[in-house]
């Protein structure tokens, strides 16, 4: 697993060049462009146009829950992503290229997978509504793989997720928005800069 100093970073549904810039500018390790229905939700052409303004090295992240094959066939074709986020339960029926990985999100009260996967997000019932995962679940599968926390992380709270749970990394969309859909450039900056301290005190206590 990363070092906690290493934490992983990834800002979620980004519409907005403004919001790739502010990304680019924290240095974050990925960006996520939701293709389901949301206030943020964004099309491949729409995607493939802000994805082109992003830094190399930072991930392209095509963020879907239960699409149907036709859809994931478009996304590789036009973003041609990094990866691919969709319900761990989905990936049985789904086809994706082999040069795309994976993110398989496992959800609060949901079944967890056997074996667990090498990486994945764990959040609430819901993306995208501030609904907080449970972090105490969250931290006991952080001990056996490396577990992206996300669900109603903000710049407020996200020193006390890293704290609680020791995660591989952290994912933000709602916490860092202005408004529902529309990115707040100083609160990404926020949020980066209290994960990045969080994860460099625990640390420096270890």
């Amino acid at each position: 697993m990363a070092t906690l100093g290493a934490m992983w970073i990834k800002i979620c549904g980004i519409s907005s060049a403004e919001a790739v810039a502010a990304a680019a500018a924290a240095r974050v390790d990925a960006i996520g462009f939701v293709f389901a229905p949301s206030p943020r939700q964004v099309t491949p052409t729409q995607a493939a146009r802000l994805a082109a303004s992003a830094p190399p090295g930072m991930l392209r992240i095509a963020v879907t829950q239960h699409p149907p094959q036709v859809m994931v066939d478009e996304i590789c074709r036009i973003l041609n992503p990094d990866c691919l986020q969709t319900d761990v339960e989905d990936l049985r029926d789904l086809t994706i290229p082999s040069h795309i990985k994976v993110l398989p999100v496992v959800r609060v009260g949901r079944d967890i997978p056997c074996p667990l996967p090498s990486r994945m997000l764990f959040e609430g019932q819901a993306s995208g509504t501030g609904e907080l995962a449970d972090w105490g679940r969250a931290a006991q599968l952080a001990r056996q793989t490396e577990v992206i926390l996300a669900g109603g992380l903000s710049g407020e709270n996200v020193a006390e997720a890293i704290a609680t749970v020791r995660p591989f990394g952290v994912d933000v969309s709602s916490g860092v928005e202005e408004a529902r859909g529309v990115k707040d450039l100083r609160k990404i900056d926020q949020f980066v800069r209290a994960a990045r301290r969080a994860a460099a005190s625990l640390e420096s206590d270890a």
